[in-house]
């Protein structure tokens, strides 16, 4: 078979972040219904990701590994630690609210200064959403691990409690039981969810499923680690 290889100097600016980049940054705007032709509904999740640039390339040679930073969100200078401050300055890029570096398995192609979009992702695609859990605050045992509850009889004193804890050979709670305590505000990741539609006019990912977070939070969107694309419907 003939091989249709490109070198990476052919390739212009933006094919190049597209050869290798598969994360981009943004926020979680709600869920809503898309219909298939055949009247199929799915309910989807709506991100608003990118435009994000590219802050620093690490290579090989002076960093150890190859990887690329992403920032995204437009901030004013006070609002930025000095050191992270002083990395703009010195890329000559405007100061940005998030950054998340993501590591290559090759060196990059990309530079710094260029410009990462939604449409680095198409239809049917797999990813992994990371969000942040709403918070919960203190949740007893029924909320937060999905305890039965006791009967509320006459006489019963154990309605929504725990139950016996500690054992007796040992005579103590052992470590990671199930109890209650702080839930949520936590780093979930959503994975092998499907791109149902690409919007970008509106800088807008359409995601099949729910993903952890509250609305105009910020999210995290990668190529999925796990899972098999489906092939298209006859």
């Amino acid at each position: 078979m003939e091989s249709h290889w490109v070198e990476p100097e052919s390739l212009s600016t933006h094919e190049k972040v597209q050869e290798i980049m598969t994360l981009i940054l943004g926020r979680k705007r709600g869920m809503t219904q898309l219909f298939d032709a055949d009247g199929t509904v799915h309910g989807v999740t709506v991100v608003e990701v990118g435009p994000c640039v590219v802050t620093q390339v690490r290579t090989q040679e002076k960093d150890g590994y190859d990887a690329i930073q992403l920032g995204w969100g437009d901030i004013a200078d006070k609002r930025l630690a000095k050191p992270q401050l002083g990395q703009y300055k010195k890329a000559g890029l405007a100061p940005k609210r998030f950054m998340r570096e993501e590591r290559l398995s090759a060196a990059a192609t990309c530079k710094v200064g260029d410009t990462v979009t939604c449409d680095i992702f198409k239809e049917g695609d797999l990813v992994d959403v990371v969000g942040t859990m709403k918070g919960r605050g203190f949740a007893g045992t029924i909320k937060r691990h999905n305890f039965g509850r006791g009967p509320e009889t006459h006489g019963c004193m154990n309605v929504r409690q725990p139950g016996s804890l500690a054992s007796k050979r040992i005579g103590k709670v052992i470590k990671g039981k199930r109890l209650g305590g702080h839930y949520g505000d936590t780093r979930e990741t959503s994975k092998n969810l499907r791109v149902v539609r690409v919007d970008a006019a509106r800088n807008l990912l359409y995601i099949k499923g729910s993903v952890a977070g509250a609305n105009n939070g910020f999210i995290q969107v990668r190529t999925a680690k796990t899972g098999v694309r489906q092939k298209a419907k006859a």
